[in-house]
């Protein structure tokens, strides 16, 4: 009996918890790793390494208050438009601007992080919430050990993205992507989107204006950028 109770109210939850953050490892991941891109290989890792576990604690702060927060309408309107801004700022980077000091761009790589994970951990913290079934030790375990997760995601992405640069423009894409999910999704606006314009959640309208959004004005702000450099 207490391995049953046990099972159930400890190792599953963990489970769930677990195979949650595995899912959401990739968005992260892709975040961390647009970030810290332009950076030498050695802050590459310092930005990995404090990026992602100052993402995770913060992580772990926003879950405790999630039910709360994403009851409350226009917040995912303000964090899909935060995270629109991110992704076009991410594509349109001048990476030639040579006066920017290394400790500047290490810094402004890890605020990037945590904006981002911020942003896109609105919409997807009440499934962490629940799976921990209010238990804060679940809850803490259960983020802590998505680090690593995230840590070897991005080395990874970093890795391959030296080879291939079209990476650089999905990841931007797939930031669009999220941030239209979370608009249609805000509890201001889903209730009357759903009753008049209900082709806006079933055929991906939303994050598909975003995603085009995102990859056109990163187009032509990275064009300027280099007429200018030119």
């Amino acid at each position: 009996m207490d391995f049953s109770l046990s099972l159930h109210e400890f190792w599953i939850p963990l489970g769930q918890i677990l195979l949650v953050n595995i899912v959401l490892s990739g968005d992260n991941a892709v975040v961390i790793a647009l970030a810290a891109r332009s950076l030498p290989p050695k802050q590459q890792k310092l930005a990995i390494f404090w990026g992602s576990g100052a993402a995770i604690l913060m992580r772990i702060v926003l879950t405790i208050f999630a039910v709360k927060l994403l009851t409350l309408p226009y917040l995912k309107l303000i964090g899909a438009v935060l995270l629109v801004w991110i992704g076009i700022q991410l594509l349109s980077t001048d990476e030639g601007e040579e006066n920017v000091s290394s400790s500047d761009n290490l810094a402004a790589a890890i605020k990037t992080i945590l904006l981002a994970d911020l942003v896109m951990s609105l919409d997807n913290v009440l499934g962490v919430a629940a799976a921990a079934k209010g238990s804060m030790p679940l809850l803490i375990i259960g983020l802590a050990v998505s680090i690593p997760l995230v840590i070897f995601g991005a080395s990874l992405l970093l890795k391959v993205m030296e080879r291939f640069p079209i990476i650089i423009t999905i990841g931007g894409g797939l930031l669009g992507w999220v941030a239209g999910e979370m608009a249609v999704t805000d509890p201001a606006v889903s209730g009357w989107l759903e009753a008049n314009a209900p082709y806006m959640h079933h055929m991906y309208v939303g994050p598909i204006l975003c995603t085009a959004v995102v990859l056109i004005t990163g187009k032509v702000l990275s064009n300027k950028h280099h007429e200018k450099s030119a």
